[in-house]
């Protein structure tokens, strides 16, 4: 009928998992699961990572990347910048706005913060040549979500750029804020009602955590077996 919108133009995907890539391209195939990282980290890592470890530390680490993703929809919202026209009809993204890159900036957050925290803070690992090798494990899957957004057509250079380079200064911004100024309520946090009944807890203290979860383990179990 004359005037109807068509049902294409009136249904929006949800861009979550909605990835496309070019049928027979392998590379593409490899780049299409290497841009859902930020949904592993986020459903998978930092999901299981409360539910068994609970730690202070890794909420504000999750919680910072939240605020930042916030802010890139903030700014794409105001600066409207289209995505690459060449493809963005064929991925059905020309409705979304590209500038920064969203991936981009998560990967680049999550990467800064994490090096920091195995850098300065251990992450519960003493020997310093560990938390060196720990610190580089992000980089590489963060240049290739990178890399991914451009080859799949669904950012240009710029934009992933943008998103990048945000993503780093917002992450080592909020590290430096969680570990100068939100550290100091860990403590409190961790008495408080809520804290004790969800076993919330702030470990960064501990030189070791695998070597005293270790230990503690072993003296639980003797005391049960004298008991």
């Amino acid at each position: 009928m004359e005037g109807t919108p068509s049902a294409a133009a009136v249904l929006k995907a949800v861009t979550l998992t909605h990835v496309r890539y070019r049928r027979g391209d392998a590379l593409g195939h490899f780049l299409a699961w290497v841009s859902l990282m930020p949904v592993f980290i986020s459903l998978g890592g930092f999901v299981s990572h409360f539910l068994f470890r609970r730690e202070l530390q890794g909420v504000c680490f999750f919680l910072g990347l939240l605020l930042s993703q916030a802010l890139n929809e903030l700014i794409k919202s105001s600066i409207q910048q289209s995505r690459p026209s060449s493809m963005c009809a064929a991925l059905e993204v020309c409705d979304s706005h590209g500038w920064p890159s969203s991936h981009s900036q998560y990967m680049f957050f999550f990467a800064a913060y994490f090096s920091l925290l195995c850098l300065l803070n251990g992450i519960g690992v003493s020997s310093p040549r560990s938390r060196r090798l720990l610190a580089l494990l992000p980089w590489p899957s963060a240049f290739l979500t990178l890399y991914s957004r451009v080859y799949l057509g669904y950012h240009t250079v710029p934009q992933v750029i943008a998103g990048a380079t945000l993503g780093l200064v917002l992450g080592a911004g909020w590290f430096c804020i969680v570990n100068t100024m939100l550290v100091d309520y860990f403590p409190a946090v961790e008495e408080s009602a809520i804290g004790r009944f969800l076993y919330i807890k702030d470990s960064s203290h501990v030189p070791n955590v695998l070597k005293f979860e270790y230990d503690n383990a072993r003296l639980a179990r003797k005391k049960i077996a004298k008991d």
